[in-house]
């Protein structure tokens, strides 16, 4: 932590980013506020967050997989279009690829708020040809994506308010990725053992691969 010049801080009050859809028909909730996931690639929530710089507003999406708190996928951009949400899934799929760890059909919900990029018919179709169903939460409600919103408040309160002013986008996704590795191989995480994400999701394939245990009477 100290490497990046990240310390603790105080959480500020959170600003809304979210505009409703107004989608007829949208996907339901299928997570109900249960972020507890069995295994990897069973639940991966998203959102984004904005930064302010001298030159743009600056807006920074996450995917992140609730079974080991990893964040799979990341993007910024100066327009929050539905591209720059699917940039962060198309990351998160590509990154579960190379760890040789793919998304199977049927097993994976993505879930969101209620936000016209989320609830837009460019990201469903991609959702749908990946195999994964899409789950939307209300609009407003940070309860409906608490997981989402925690990563986001450590996002925050860890990198970009400690080292404002931030100038340009480029410095942002900078220091975004230096945030991201460290967050994955080196910040512990109470909610799974005090450990780092990469640790957890080690810890867990290694447990598959054990050879079972038998006696014999």
């Amino acid at each position: 932590m100290r490497e990046l010049g990240i310390q603790g801080a105080v959480r500020g009050r959170r600003v809304i980013t979210t505009i409703p859809g107004g989608q007829v028909g949208r996907a339901p909730d299928l997570v109900d506020r249960d972020f507890v996931a069995a295994a990897p690639n069973r639940c991966w929530v998203a959102d984004f967050t904005h930064v302010k710089t001298w030159s743009a507003t600056v807006y920074v999406a996450f995917v992140v997989d609730t079974f080991s708190r990893r964040i799979i996928g990341w993007s910024a951009a100066t327009v929050k279009e539905t591209v720059f949400v699917l940039d962060a899934l198309e990351m998160a799929l590509w990154q579960r690829n190379r760890d040789q760890q793919p998304v199977k059909t049927g097993e994976l919900i993505h879930h969101s708020d209620a936000g016209s990029q989320y609830t837009s018919f460019k990201l469903a179709e991609h959702l749908e040809a990946a195999g994964i169903a899409a789950s939307i939460g209300s609009v407003g409600d940070a309860y409906d994506n608490a997981l989402m919103e925690s990563t986001i408040g450590l996002y925050k309160t860890e990198l970009i308010k400690p080292q404002r002013p931030w100038k340009t986008l480029s410095q942002v996704e900078l220091a975004t990725a230096e945030w991201v590795d460290w967050y994955n191989h080196r910040r512990l995480h109470g909610g799974i053992g005090h450990i780092p994400p990469i640790e957890y999701e080690a810890n867990y394939y290694t447990q598959l691969t054990k050879p079972k245990v038998t006696t014999t009477i």
